[in-house]
């Protein structure tokens, strides 16, 4: 098919105004499918490729031939800066066809919120938390405002694949699409998807329709790649040793870190100079932290300050800030991030990103990497990889250096085997099952129990989950009065529900902290959880405040901004890093292989790393013996295998090692003593992974593992069965433990 031929007029008049010369690769394929199939579509290609063109020109094509009478297209993306980013795209690309383009999240105005309900049409941009209001508080209007609706355009899908918020996106789509009567095509977009006929799958529950998956031919992907090491006191990893011959790749940069405090900020510090940069950090705390750190270098240095901050409990004010900047082509400011800005926003000509340590996933690493090269530059990251001199007398294990090995092996992974992370399937998502009965009730009214059955059970995420369990969970509702039966012996949402259900909150899926609105004067900084008493500092926006008065009823915080540095404390972060990167982290130890992005420093300390590998021993055992009865194995498992070996070896084998004192570093190693010599550990530990037991032997009696935002309402024989069934990868586990013995 010529799809450019196929394109409406008003498209093939934009491509002419916008100068292409020819349509990209991943266009021409995405238009043979969108146009050729009347099935679903997961496009994926690299950052920058053309994905959300290659899919709008055929759908707005489409949508000119035939109008519908409702909105057309629904757009749901992860993040609002996303929508925003597109919104201005959207709006310049329809605009001469006359197709109206509406945001609506939090943010949006309430006005073109208003002219949608009251005129459906055209393209509706939406977040996952945006649509669940939706459909709560404007039921009735779900089939005026979708009954005609034709495609679902679900934007980096990959950020939705393995976790509870992708799950409800999911549920939202079939809940909606069964109230208003339609059944609309869905398009996956994605830069890093690794198994595409899995996300396919994934894409298409529900639906009805198969997915195609367009092939075609991307072109040679070319980075600006280079991984350096600091210790964060000298001396480094490369002193007093013999020069290190490097090999570089394209532009590696060679300059060495000024003398400072923090060296490896110091040579980000440098290496920003002129240049506009991402800085991405894997926690809200240490982006804090890295910026403060960069502003006093700043500051030092008689320069002006050219560092910006942003992450997700910064004000809405802090953080557009950050991203009008940083699409400003003649800004020389650089931003400290976290995720937020991960994701698709266009942020301009970006020269370079930092990753400070290695991200959990492959995933986050290609993301990251490619916000950079984005106006036909290579893409460019620099990897800065920092820990502490080992105390001189510690333990076997601390003497590796493990975000540098997970980082060359992310980097391996994706260059050998273009691995990335898969979906995470065959999940129990009880607390996602109250939060579906609860939106459901609130949205719905009044219902049998075997109405509320056949419209939540029938759901795809829900397919595991039976019968019975639903009736556990429903008779523990009605008991705490989360909903209560009517005199018809119908369910409608209790008082108690009515508090959770009827608060913003409800919306998201995913864990919030507590969290306090910080303030100076009339503007708002942010939010932080665990407010300070009167008196003591915190770090927020990159910079030091003192806390003058905490209103807890309001949950207000007000400070005025003094010098300093101190730690910020914003909640827990959980990693979620595969199996598949821990196997390779043993292979980078186990190989004499060289990686030409490595500089001096890193190159140097890995060497020790392999010397200290091969001297304990760890090559050909995973348990290694530290002296005395102290042991430290090395099971190279996955956050979730890791887990549950952990359990594993406690419960189901605890007495017959003698094993006491476990303390693990996950999902790296752990540390225990026993009374068995290794021989005994492997016969004991195989077979007990030979025999049959319940999963649920791996919780503790009374321990009721809550991890999701609504475990606490969820029943504890539920939420045990979530975490046994669904959480731990036993099977994973219980593989390791078998193949030990047969070594």
């Amino acid at each position: 098919m010529n799809v450019f031929i196929r394109y409406a007029p008003f498209i093939q008049d934009y491509i002419y105004r916008s100068g292409w010369q020819a349509l990209r690769g991943v266009q021409n394929a995405a238009g043979d499918a969108i146009f050729g199939t009347d099935d679903n579509v997961l496009i994926t290609a690299s950052t920058a490729s053309g994905k959300t063109e290659a899919a709008f020109f055929p759908i707005l094509t489409l949508m000119d031939e035939d109008p519908p009478h409702s909105v057309g297209v629904l757009y749901i993306a992860p993040l609002k800066a996303l929508i925003n980013d597109q919104f201005g795209r959207l709006n310049e690309l329809c605009e001469e066809a006359g197709i109206p383009v509406t945001r609506w999240h939090g943010d949006a105005p309430q006005s073109q919120k208003r002219n949608l309900l009251r005129k459906p049409a055209g393209i509706l941009q939406i977040t996952p938390e945006s649509l669940e209001s939706l459909m709560i508080n404007k039921h009735m209007e779900i089939p005026s405002l979708f009954g005609d609706l034709r495609f679902i355009v679900i934007d980096e899908i990959h950020s939705l694949l393995r976790g509870d918020r992708g799950m409800q996106t999911f549920c939202l789509i079939e809940r909606m699409c069964r109230l208003a009567g339609c059944n609309p095509r869905r398009i996956g977009l994605s830069a890093t998807i690794g198994s595409p006929e899995a996300a396919g799958r994934f894409l298409a529950a529900g639906s009805g329709r198969r997915t195609v998956i367009p092939r075609f031919d991307g072109g040679r992907e070319v980075w600006r790649l280079s991984m350096e090491h600091f210790y964060n006191t000298a001396p480094q990893a490369d002193e007093g040793k013999l020069a290190v011959p490097e090999t570089p790749i394209l532009e590696l940069p060679t300059d060495t870190a000024p003398k400072a405090a923090d060296p490896g900020v110091g040579y980000i510090f440098e290496h920003t100079r002129g240049k506009k940069c991402l800085i991405f950090t894997n926690s809200r705390e240490e982006c804090e932290a890295v910026c403060q750190s960069l502003r006093q270098y700043c500051e030092a240095n008689h320069e002006p300050e050219r560092f910006l901050i942003h992450h997700g409990n910064l004000s809405a004010s802090y953080r557009e800030s950050a991203e009008e900047e940083m699409k400003d082509d003649d800004s020389l400011m650089s931003v400290c991030a976290t995720a937020t800005l991960e994701l698709g926003i266009d942020i301009g000509r970006l020269e370079r990103a930092f990753q400070i340590d290695a991200p959990f996933t492959v995933s986050g690493f290609l993301q990251r990497m490619g916000r950079t090269g984005r106006r036909g530059d290579p893409s460019e990251m620099w990897f800065v990889m920092r820990e502490n001199h080992p105390e001189p007398r510690a333990m076997m294990p601390d003497m590796i250096p493990w975000y540098l090995i997970q980082g060359i092996a992310l980097v391996q992974l994706y260059i050998e085997e273009r691995f990335v992370e898969p979906p995470r399937m065959g999940r129990l998502p009880y607390s996602l099952l109250y939060h579906q009965t609860m939106s459901t009730l609130a949205s719905c009214g009044e219902m049998t129990p075997q109405e509320l059955a056949s419209r939540v059970l029938t759901l795809s995420c829900f397919h595991r989950v039976s019968q019975e369990d639903y009736r556990i969970l429903l008779r523990h509702l009605l008991a705490m009065d989360h909903i209560s039966r009517t005199e018809n012996g119908g369910l409608i949402v209790g008082l108690t529900g009515e508090r959770i259900v009827n608060n913003y909150k409800f919306y998201a899926v995913f864990q919030e902290n507590v969290e306090y609105s910080v303030r100076s004067g009339p503007e708002e900084l942010g939010t932080i959880v665990k407010p300070p008493p009167v008196g003591d500092k915190i770090a927020i926006a990159g910079r030091v405040w003192l806390v003058e008065e905490v209103d807890h009823k309001k949950r207000d915080v007000y400070c005025t901004l003094v010098k300093g540095n101190i730690p910020a404390y914003f909640g827990d972060v959980a990693g979620d890093i595969h199996t598949r990167i821990l196997e390779r982290m043993y292979g980078v130890l186990n190989e004499q292989k060289s990686y030409p992005y490595l500089m001096r420093h890193a190159v140097c300390r890995l060497q020790d790393a392999r010397d200290t590998f091969q001297k304990s021993g760890m090559q050909d055992h995973p348990l290694v013996h530290l002296g005395g009865n102290m042991w430290a194995l090395f099971p190279w498992l996955g956050s979730y295998a890791f887990l549950a070996l952990e359990r594993f070896l406690k419960i189901r084998c605890g007495k017959q090692l003698g094993l006491k004192g476990l303390n693990s570093s996950r999902p790296y190693y752990m540390q225990f003593t026993m009374k068995v010599s290794e021989e005994e550990f492997y016969r004991i530990t195989a077979n007990e992974a030979a025999k049959e037991f319940d999963p649920l032997e791996l919780v503790h009696p009374k321990e009721v593992p809550a991890f999701e935002k609504y475990d606490e309402y969820v029943p504890e024989e539920l939420i045990r069965k979530g975490f046994a069934l669904g959480v731990l990868d036993i099977d994973g586990m219980r593989q390791r433990v078998l193949d030990w013995s047969k070594n």
